[in-house]
């Protein structure tokens, strides 16, 4: 009877310092609440590691999120398009020397731009590198094989909010001026969990 609750005892004090998820998450902090994003390391592991490495550089502390796309002929009450962040509009010293990261296109990671799906911005394939974004809605027309931009090699989907996605909404219903919003959404920090 004794070894049993020696066993329970040592299962309870090695099991409370497991970590809770499998996959790393971040929280994304802003005025307008938090967004938890879980991370997919094994799907997408170089856009992951790079991602990872600017949170811990502090290089989000007072980022922002600066750009909001609807779905053609949609409105924000239609909660249909993607608010973009990074470093671009708040430390553009720093952005042009920040190294592409390798492509990791959705054929090779099986992740599709469902909503809630976050992705590197990029222009041309290896260059995206501290911009993302966030779907709102499915936007699968981000996926490889789909036309978007310049080419159909889609854009790199590394992970997804887990918590949040009403914050993610009241920031894209700010107010706007075509693709950017009228004030800056300061992004204070982004964090490991």
């Amino acid at each position: 009877m004794y070894k049993f609750i020696f066993l329970f005892s040592l299962l309870g004090i090695f099991g409370c310092n497991q970590p809770q998820n499998k996959n790393p998450h971040v929280l994304i902090v802003t005025s307008f609440g938090d967004i938890e994003i879980e991370l997919f390391p094994v799907k997408a592991p170089e856009s992951v590691r790079a991602f990872l490495s600017y949170v811990d550089s502090g290089f989000y502390n007072n980022s922002s999120f600066y750009r909001v796309v609807m779905a053609e002929g949609q409105s924000a009450a239609s909660n249909v398009g993607l608010i973009q962040g990074g470093i671009w509009q708040t430390n553009d010293k720093l952005h042009p020397v920040v190294p592409g990261i390798v492509h990791e296109p959705t054929i090779q990671t099986g992740l599709s731009h469902t909503t809630g799906t976050v992705s590197l911005a990029r222009t041309t394939p290896g260059s995206a590198n501290t911009e993302f974004f966030i779907c709102i809605g499915d936007q699968t027309l981000f996926d490889y094989g789909n036309k978007s931009g310049s080419d159909s090699l889609g854009f790199a989907a590394f992970g997804r909010v887990v918590k949040g996605m009403t914050i993610v909404r009241k920031i894209q219903e700010q107010q706007r001026n075509g693709e950017s919003f009228g004030k800056k959404i300061i992004i204070d920090k982004i964090k490991r969990l």
